[in-house]
């Protein structure tokens, strides 16, 4: 049988293509690599990207909040002036009316008419009918008098008392000021007091009253705290009051200088929060000493007096509390720059003070730490705060212990996949011992990814073998030629596994090695950082001595004002009248 010659194989455009295979092989291994780093880096720009967005979306909330606290505010106050701007009309007339009346040139007719007319515009206001008695008695007609006294007692029994006790202590009336004063304080109940009592305590630690009604304010005063503290759980409540009440004076917020502490410790809101408990010692010491730095300017007894009266008419309203209130909160948003929940949170703390009634603890609590809902003057204010130092004492000391208690005994540190504590920043050598030998495990575990398997090697040791199967079948026709082709691409393909992982291999080491070097300098930061924040928390903590020990020195008799007893009279014969009401 006669062979068949098979022309020569050209096999030049096949190696072309094999090498053409091979460089688009590299480059898809080029590109994984590529892809690796990227969908790290991708992780990572997502993880900081949702963080941006929680920020910005928080921020965006927080400034759209604000802009709706600051039109709101606007709005109730407009609101405040349409209900109730009638109300301030007659206000000024009291003030206006006693002082015209004191320089002597007003005519009695003018105020009658214009007292009256208020009777008419204001019907059911407590303070038209007062007004009515108040020209009555300075014209003369007894009559008169008596009938709108009994209106306006009528129309608010407690305000009315109030208003003729100052009315008649202003005229140096004491016998009829006393009897007012009495009449007032017969219907107090110490757990339920009315919100206006601060306005007696007021005048009582200004020295307005005089020796006669001191004796019985102070009398009273003796009667209410024995009676809150005989009852059972009195003290527990009251230093619950007091904590609630301090703790406003704590910092919203606090910049604090730790950055790696911040990024890499999971313990950083609890140091932040017990910071910011720290810093609540100077700010209610500066609060406290800033009240009592405050000196007592002894006005003129009448000046005096119708500051009181003013406050009186002025801010005990009962129709415009809830307003009041819807103010208060608003004003809390902008305080707190758009932060609802923390202005809900003072709010809660804060509404007391608008309550009508309170027990007499809770009065001396507003006054000494929310003046402006419960519009007690610097003098109340010193008298409440000395009067009640035992119970502010007790709760504050309560509030430190607290926040002691919260003082992690190790920080935490999170770097990578690699966890570890410090107590004081001691033990650093230790931590980077730790760490090290972590990142190494988890460098061999990352290397062990770019050995060459058996899989790798069979392409090698196959490609071999299938080539030389190849040459031997080389004469038998085409299949030697595949065979070579064949173990000729699996070799390159070997070839490139190879390069690929090898150059991952040192990329992988130099990318820990760099690791490592990071992670030491971070770990020699933290423990840096968490001895100066040791320090700091100590030296900021400390701070509480000055606010025990100046709430030690304060003793109540020292802010009692005592008034001189020769006070000038009045100088309005008419009401030097006997009447029943005023004697």
């Amino acid at each position: 049988m006669e062979k068949v010659q098979l022309p020569e194989a050209d096999l030049r455009g096949i190696e072309f293509k094999l090498q053409n295979i091979q460089t688009q092989i590299n480059f898809v291994n080029l590109n994984l690599n590529k892809v690796d780093n990227n969908i790290d880096n991708l992780h990572a720009q997502i993880n900081a990207l949702s963080e941006q967005i929680a920020t910005f979306e928080r921020k965006q909330m927080l400034e759209n909040r604000l802009g709706q606290a600051e039109t709101k505010i606007v709005k109730i106050r407009q609101e405040i002036e349409n209900k109730f701007g009638h109300y301030a009309k007659i206000r000024r007339l009291t003030t206006g009316i006693l002082q015209g009346t004191d320089l002597g040139i007003i005519k009695k007719e003018t105020i009658s008419n214009v007292t009256e007319k208020t009777m008419i515009s204001t019907p059911g206001y407590w303070l038209a009918p007062c007004l009515v008695a108040l020209s009555a008695w300075i014209s003369d007609d007894k009559d008169l008098a008596d009938k709108a006294v009994k209106e306006a007692i009528k129309r608010n029994d407690e305000k009315t008392s109030l208003f003729f006790g100052l009315i008649c202590r202003r005229a140096n009336r004491k016998a009829a000021s006393l009897k007012w004063f009495q009449r007032y304080l017969e219907n107090q109940d110490s757990r339920h007091l009315d919100r206006k009592a601060v306005i007696v305590i007021d005048a009582f630690v200004s020295g307005l009253l005089g020796a006669d009604s001191e004796s019985l304010i102070s009398q009273q005063i003796s009667k209410w705290i024995e009676e809150i503290m005989n009852e059972g759980n009195s003290m527990e409540q009251q230093m619950e009051q007091w904590k609630n009440t301090i703790a406003l004076k704590k910092p919203y917020e606090v910049n604090l200088d730790y950055p790696y502490l911040e990024k890499y410790s999971t313990t950083w809101s609890l140091l932040k929060e017990i910071m910011k408990g720290a810093k609540l010692h100077n700010n209610l010491y500066n609060y406290f000493k800033n009240i009592f730095d405050k000196k007592h300017i002894k006005e003129p007894l009448k000046k005096e007096l119708d500051r009181i009266l003013d406050d009186l008419v002025t801010n005990f309203d009962a129709e415009e509390i809830p307003l009041r209130k819807q103010e208060k909160f608003e004003q809390f948003v902008i305080n707190y720059k758009g932060d609802e929940n923390q202005a809900q949170t003072s709010m809660r703390i804060e509404e007391t003070a608008f309550k009508d009634d309170k027990d007499f603890m809770q009065l001396l609590t507003d006054a000494s730490m929310k003046p402006e809902s419960s519009k007690a003057s610097v003098s109340t204010q010193k008298f409440a705060i000395a009067i009640s130092k035992e119970w502010i004492e007790a709760a504050y000391t309560d509030l430190i212990a607290e926040n002691r208690a919260k003082i992690p005994h190790e920080i935490e540190i999170l770097i990578g996949t690699f966890r570890g504590k410090t107590q004081n920043g001691e033990n650093e050598n230790e931590l980077i011992s730790e760490f090290s030998n972590h990142n190494e495990k988890e460098k061999e575990q990352e290397l062990e990814k770019y050995k060459l398997t058996s899989y790798d090697n069979f392409f090698l040791y196959g490609g071999a073998l299938i080539g030389i199967l190849g040459l031997f079948m080389l004469s038998t026709g085409v299949m030697g030629i595949f065979g070579i082709i064949a173990g000729i691409g699996m070799i390159l393909h070997y070839n490139s596994i190879k390069k690929s992982k090898e150059a991952n291999y040192q990329r992988t080491k130099d990318l820990f090695a760099e690791r490592l070097e990071k992670g030491i300098i971070i770990i020699r930061a933290i423990m840096a950082e968490t001895v100066d924040f040791r320090e700091e928390f100590s030296k900021t903590d400390a701070e509480s001595e000055k606010v025990l020990d100046f709430l030690r020195d304060i003793h109540p008799e020292q802010y009692i004002n005592k008034l001189d007893s020769n006070s000038r009279r009045i100088n309005i014969n008419a009401w030097d009248k006997e009447y029943n009401y005023y004697e």
